[in-house]
């Protein structure tokens, strides 16, 4: 860990521009940077905090293909939502760019290039999945299937999200092309590699033994577990059509890796930045002087801590990040968040429908903050941290002195007298306060560093509870003199340590107490505990106003019953599906069944039946025969996709003339969910024609 850094650079995970912000993006990555980055600002630190959106990962093609639009018009639309409910949430970037911009497609191929220069890199021709009905090579997220590890029927061909492995879509066990439903062909093609087991080593010192005491447990832990799988090359090109091109020849048609060009998106996004306000970049990301922390959630664990690192080892002049304090997830409602069944809280509507209360969301997340296992969120927890802790201890306080001090002395801070042995250990114990606070932060364990700051404002409270000013004020008007001063000298620390925790907040409190920040006023961090007076005697404070105000048991119903209708659809959608089934037919005995003679053939030939719309005319290899079949699905098949194709065959059916051909047997067919006809086909490698299935 690197003490007393010059300069910090914090990242925050590049968001796929598929879709808006959720509660689950917030709660893992950008409350607790934004933390981060807030507080290293008040202790004077020099920070840039960079994030952008993420424009070239499948799951923008994905979303434009469902959506009926280009690619270019999803990235635009979601970034500029994303762009918005970060700025309205109060995220405090310097700079957010997106990967679609010309100065990350340089930067990126840049990198490329010199790797490649360098000889980094392994040229190889593999066999990739291809659909070819599609007739296009299958990128990780158009694939899903059967996780080889944990089972997991709908892993995705670079991760299976139920037990977190990273995979290759080579690994999936039964895949299907998430395009047309089909299972894939493998095809050959040629990618570049970096060989990740080259470094193998270093990242095991690296992390495992230099990082054993100062990184989380989770990181370390899924780390751990790859690098005793053995680290395998890993392309870092693929046949795509969205995405930077490879800069090389004989790449023509491919693209680079999401993976590798998004964390350079953070290199790109420093130069920007740099560019705009007229400073160098390069201190950022290759002075040793500089922290470098990048903030993600658990499903990035893998691609920050060894496939990034590995990129910037390999280029020679980067600096490698001092900690990566990835979150685990939060779910809603004791359920899974999910994207595709619209089981979230987005971020943007959540601003329309709680105005104002972006803090009330901070606080909330921050307090359940998924820091080392899974969490949950519910509405009726958010409501009550709202009502019962921001309103009932913090609200409080600050209306209570607020109120106090503009009734007994029309809003100017008063001259403290003498102060006794309670007051002493008042201030004592708000002095001590920014270094706990502090602790719990540097060790990025922001759920605890906030548990403190409210511990400030109970501090307060008691000190008032105990002192009682209300009632003391009209026997000895000199000791609430100097309870009101230490009751407001608490008020102006909140101010200062609520605003990494609580910034719109913060920004209130300083209308209220009357803190104008300037070069020659400002209140920062380190002022809690060396100042004595945050606040001196004759400073004229504001108007009392309500910091929180609570929330009703109607807005909180509103919510709930949202996410009914969500589960209600998603039931119905079901519902529909099953609908579509057909009801089972009369039984049948075993004798029945024996007499249907099953085989596996393929497909040689096809043609259309001559002025039969529905009709294709089929030569198919049973391995008993080559026979003629003619097949009711010309309406969804073309003859040219269905040469070559496995299918299953009733042999033994009585033929039978259709327009002067005739039919010998018949293909077995079923429906999608869609209606759309597909085969039963046999899956498994080695299965000859005229294998009998029983």
């Amino acid at each position: 860990m690197l003490e007393n850094p010059k300069r910090y650079t914090i990242t925050a995970a590049l968001p796929y521009t598929n879709g808006p912000i959720h509660i689950g993006h917030l709660a893992g990555v950008y409350v607790p940077s934004d933390i981060y980055a807030r507080y290293l600002r008040l202790q004077g630190r020099e920070v840039l905090f960079v994030c952008g959106s993420d424009e070239h990962g499948v799951a923008i093609s994905m979303k434009a293909k469902k959506e009926g639009i280009t690619p270019q018009e999803v990235i635009d639309k979601y970034d500029g939502i994303i762009r918005k409910s970060f700025i309205d949430f109060g995220i405090s970037f310097d700079n957010y760019s997106r990967t679609s911009s010309k100065i990350h497609h340089d930067t990126a191929s840049e990198f490329f290039k010199k790797l490649y220069d360098n000889g980094d890199f392994i040229e190889e021709v593999t066999e990739q999945l291809y659909d070819a009905k599609a007739d296009q090579f299958l990128a990780d997220r158009f694939v899903i299937g059967t996780c080889p590890k944990c089972n997991n029927e709908e892993a995705y061909g670079d991760q299976c999200e139920k037990c977190g492995s990273t995979l290759n879509a080579t690994d999936l066990i039964n895949p299907k092309s998430t395009i047309t439903g089909e299972t894939p062909i493998l095809k050959s093609t040629k990618h570049w590699f970096l060989p990740l087991d080259r470094y193998q080593d270093f990242l095991k010192d690296w992390i495992l033994v230099g990082h054993e005491k100062d990184w989380k447990n989770n990181v370390l832990g899924q780390v751990k577990s790859w690098l005793d799988d053995g680290l395998k090359p890993r392309a870092v090109t693929r046949d795509l059509d969205w995405g930077i091109d490879v800069p090389v020849a004989g790449a023509e048609g491919k693209k680079l890796y999401v993976w590798f060009d998004a964390p350079i998106g953070y290199i790109s996004a420093t130069k920007e930045w740099a560019a705009r306000e007229g400073k160098a970049w390069e201190p950022y990301w290759k002075d040793a002087e500089t922290k470098l922390v990048h903030f993600i959630g658990k499903d990035n664990i893998v691609f920050h801590c060894i496939i990034f690192p590995a990129m910037l080892k390999a280029e020679g002049s980067y600096i490698l990040p001092d900690n990566v304090p990835a979150n685990e997830f939060l779910n809603l409602e004791g359920n899974k968040l999910s994207t595709s069944k619209n089981w979230a809280v987005w971020l943007h509507e959540y601003l329309l429908d709680f105005p104002d209360k972006q803090d009330s969301l901070r606080y909330a997340l921050t307090a359940n903050a998924p820091e080392n296992k899974d969490n949950d969120f519910t509405w009726k927890d958010f409501q009550a941290r709202n009502n019962n802790e921001l309103a009932a201890i913090f609200g409080n306080f600050i209306n209570r002195v607020v109120v106090l001090t503009n009734k007994y002395y029309n809003g100017i801070v008063p001259q403290p007298n003498e102060f006794n042995a309670i007051d002493e250990q008042t201030l004592a114990e708000l002095k001590a306060y920014p270094a706990v606070i502090s602790s719990s932060v540097e060790r990025y364990r922001f759920r605890e560093a906030q548990g403190e700051l409210m511990n400030v404002a109970r501090l307060g409270n008691k000190y008032l509870a105990d002192e009682e000013p209300w009632k003391m004020v009209k026997t000895d008007p000199d000791r609430v003199q100097t309870q009101m001063y230490v009751a407001l000298q608490i008020a102006a620390a909140l101010r200062v340590l609520c605003e990494p925790f609580l910034p719109f907040t913060a920004c209130k409190l300083s209308g209220i107490l009357n803190i104008i920040p300037t070069k020659e006023s400002h209140l920062g961090w380190n002022d809690i505990s060396e100042r004595s007076d945050l606040l001196p005697a004759g400073h004229q404070i504001g108007e009392a106003e309500i910091l929180f105000s609570q929330i009703e048991d109607a807005e909180i119903q509103k919510q709930l019953d949202k996410l009914e209708a969500t589960k209600k659809a998603n039931v119905d959608e079901i519902a529909s599906s099953l609908a579509m089934i057909e009801p089972q037919k009369e039984t049948a005995t075993f004798d029945d069944f024996s007499k249907l003679d099953l085989r596996v053939g393929t497909i040689l030939e096809a043609e259309k039946m001559a002025k039969a719309n529905k009709l294709l005319v089929l030569k198919v290899d049973t391995g008993i025969d080559v026979r003629t079949i003619v097949s009711g699905i010309a309406e969804h098949f073309s003859p040219e996709e269905v040469i070559g194709k496995r299918v299953t065959v009733l042999v033994n059916l009585a033929p039978r003339a259709l327009r002067g051909v005739e039919s010998q047997g018949m293909i077995l067919m079923s429906n999608n969910t869609e209606g759309k006809l597909v085969f039963v086909n046999p899956d498994a490698e080695g299965v000859a024609n005229g294998a009998l299935i029983s």
